[in-house]
């Protein structure tokens, strides 16, 4: 209950004197706004259906990174977790690829892919996959080793093995990696959309700071925060259906 009651009054009271100090004068408006200014602005964007133009471009951008994430993420994170001849070969290259941010890859991005729509996607896959690529490959080396020693045994087929034992042993951390992807996903959004874009959420902050409308620039800064927690959100949900919690695994020894 207190945990609650902090979660609504905090935020309240921090409205409230950010307010409180925009009134008086003490907090300049060019450079931070009053949540009064921040709401107009935000309910101007809504009734004139801007905002969700460009809520709709950044949607299509982070699903088609994320999604690429996702793919190459599981497919490679899982080779590297199961064949040491896959870690061998590209651990040395991902740890040295891991370190440098997506906005690192702008030039190159640019050379390759041009300033149109897969340069863009290109930077989200990027923030969204070694997230999910370190996790599945740390979910397949925590798999129960006595269930996989009891697959070898009764020397089952790996495509069983696979899909009964390793993903399911593997599932909580997947999903962590997928859940923490998408939040990268979306702080990449706004590099991507740098790339000469005309639409976006992304761009909406961009244009919106070169005009000096702070206001603009938090309720675009708002509204990935709010799409990010939202898609959080959803996987979590995913995350406890499917992870009822570990039991034996069925059909192991069949």
């Amino acid at each position: 209950m207190s945990s609650l009651v902090w979660r609504i009054w905090l935020p309240l009271a921090v409205i409230l004197v950010w307010q409180g100090l925009s009134s008086v004068g003490l907090i300049t408006p060019l450079l931070l706004p009053s949540p009064l200014a921040v709401g107009e602005s935000a309910v101007n964007l809504i009734e004139s259906g801007e905002i969700f133009g460009h809520i709709a471009v950044s949607l299509l951008r982070v699903f088609e990174g994320f999604l690429l994430a996702a793919i190459v993420g599981v497919l490679l994170g899982s080779a590297i977790g199961l064949w040491s001849t896959f870690d061998q070969t590209f651990d040395w290259l991902l740890q040295t690829l891991k370190p440098i941010p997506p906005i690192g890859w702008f030039p190159l991005a640019v050379l390759w892919f041009g300033i149109g729509e897969v340069s863009k996607v290109f930077i989200i896959f990027l923030g969204a996959f070694f997230p999910i690529l370190v996790n599945v490959v740390a979910g397949i080396r925590q798999t129960d080793k006595h269930y996989i020693e009891l697959a070898r045994v009764h020397e089952i087929r790996f495509r069983k093995f696979f899909f009964q034992v390793i993903v399911p042993g593997a599932l909580p951390s997947i999903l962590t990696g997928l859940r923490i992807g998408i939040g990268f996903a979306w702080t990449c959004v706004v590099a991507a959309e740098l790339l000469a874009a005309e639409s976006g959420v992304g761009y909406l902050i961009v244009d919106a700071r070169q005009t000096f409308h702070a206001d603009v620039v938090i309720v675009g800064m708002l509204t990935i925060g709010l799409l990010g927690t939202l898609m959080d959100l959803g996987l979590r949900q995913i995350e406890s259906r499917l992870v009822r919690w570990k039991q034996p695994f069925p059909g192991v020894a069949g």
